[in-house]
């Protein structure tokens, strides 16, 4: 079932809405988080941050 979703959400452009963060920024998203201040779910670029 969850592949199923997954195939539907390709065919027909559905994507989470997500905000992109540096880990520098992870205590003031914390913060965020404890204040309902987030809109979108927080990922965390581990990639470029260790740049």
């Amino acid at each position: 079932m969850t592949q199923e979703m997954i195939d539907f959400c390709a065919a027909h452009k559905v994507y989470p809405k997500i905000e992109v963060i540096p880990i520098e920024y992870i205590n003031e998203a914390l913060e965020r988080l404890i204040k309902r201040d987030v809109k979108y779910r927080f990922v965390i670029d581990i990639e470029n941050s260790l740049k």
